[in-house]
């Protein structure tokens, strides 16, 4: 068993882009008018985290131009196994390896690249080296998967086999109240029906733009919020969910300091006060609660547990328990268990094993896999 504080020696930094939206704007005016300068993109400080690699040359299409570099490969960013795996219902796929959505105010592709490396287009017009910033910060660029999983490997034989045909599977940091709506969707529910019902409340948020045939838009801010009402969104098919919306939304409002501040304010105090914080929100019970705080508010090691999660416990971390009703109390036990074993970045472990239990993944499991998953529990 890996100690609580397995990953407390391991360092991790941040990166800052230099430069500003002004300084930008004067280089492009001096571009259009002498036609011999070359757009730059900002650098980042130095620094161990994942920077933005500096552009191609320019060529004569201004869409080809816009398309830079992530420094980051598959083995820290898979984009399908990072999207579409239930972080997250606002972004699309929109190519074969490509997928799009709202970074803030930021509309922003992601692709990658035959050598499996990422690249990011900024469709709208916003200052370039502000929607970088946002990107990297909702990509947890500061988390070094390579670090974590190479501890992770060395406490858990079968994680290190996963690891190596599942690589870059991402934990996000989404802005907490766009985190919060989306999961207050998802109770009880499917992909399909979630992403209809987050797709019509994102409607009502500023149009950033279209992209194969999918429309965006910037997450509704609180104000825009209070404008549904509980009918309306009982029409639009969100069931007992249109209740807990609205409450919450109301509740938020009534924050002092602001309801966003209040959510943001979370990502400082410890996961037991930020779990019973956001579970007196209607609607929000534990299991939201934990979604929420892995994906938005920076608590890598809360544990969003589920049939899917209390299956993988049972099977590998706590066999005695296999046959047991799940109860709150039981809950409790298996985060305890996920924590127990892969430390404060928990919720990073615990993302790649229930990614691993989707049909679609488990599909590119080697057979070995399955069947050392099915062994654990004789250990």
């Amino acid at each position: 068993m890996a100690p609580l504080a397995l990953f407390s020696s391991l360092p991790f930094s941040s990166s800052r882009l230099d430069g500003s939206c002004t300084a930008l704007k004067l280089r492009l005016q001096f571009s259009a008018a002498f036609h011999a300068m070359k757009r730059r993109r900002p650098e980042l400080s130095s620094s161990s985290a994942p920077r933005l690699a500096a552009p191609p040359p320019p060529e004569t299409d201004d869409v080809a131009r816009r398309w830079l570099l992530l420094d980051l490969d598959r083995s820290e960013l898979s984009l399908p196994l990072t999207f579409p795996t239930g972080q997250t219902f606002r972004w699309k796929q929109t190519g074969p390896v490509q997928y799009t959505g709202a970074v803030g105010p930021h509309l922003i592709s992601l692709k990658h690249l035959e050598d499996g490396t990422v690249s990011y287009f900024i469709h709208s017009r916003s200052c370039d080296s502000s929607a970088a910033a946002a990107l990297l910060d909702f990509l947890n660029s500061d988390v070094s998967l390579a670090e974590i999983w190479a501890a992770f490997s060395a406490a858990d034989r079968r994680f290190a086999e996963v690891a190596r045909h599942l690589a870059g599977a991402r934990v996000l940091r989404q802005e907490p109240l766009e985190c919060l709506v989306q999961f207050l969707c998802s109770s009880n529910n499917n992909i399909k029906r979630i992403t209809k019902m987050v797709d019509f409340i994102s409607s009502s948020g500023n149009y950033l733009g279209s992209v194969e045939g999918f429309d965006f838009h910037e997450f509704p801010t609180l104000e825009q919020l209070s404008e549904f009402s509980e009918e309306a969104l009982r029409e639009a098919g969100f069931g007992y969910r249109a209740k807990y919306i609205i409450g919450t939304v109301k509740a938020l409002q009534s924050k002092p300091g602001g309801g966003v501040e209040w959510l943001k304010s979370l990502r400082k105090m410890d996961l037991p006060e930020t779990i019973d914080a956001l579970c007196t929100l209607p609607g929000v019970g534990p299991k939201v609660a934990a979604c929420i705080a892995l994906f938005s508010l920076d608590q890598h090691h809360a544990i969003p547990v589920d049939t899917h999660v209390w299956q993988i416990a049972t099977r590998h971390l706590l066999p005695e328990l296999a046959g047991s009703r799940l109860t709150p109390k039981l809950c409790s036990r298996v985060a305890e268990a996920f924590v127990s074993k892969y430390g404060k970045y928990a919720g990073w472990a615990q993302t790649l094993l229930f990614v691993a239990e989707l049909p679609s993944q488990k599909a590119l499991l080697p057979s070995h896999c399955l069947i050392m998953k099915d062994e654990k529990t004789t250990d």
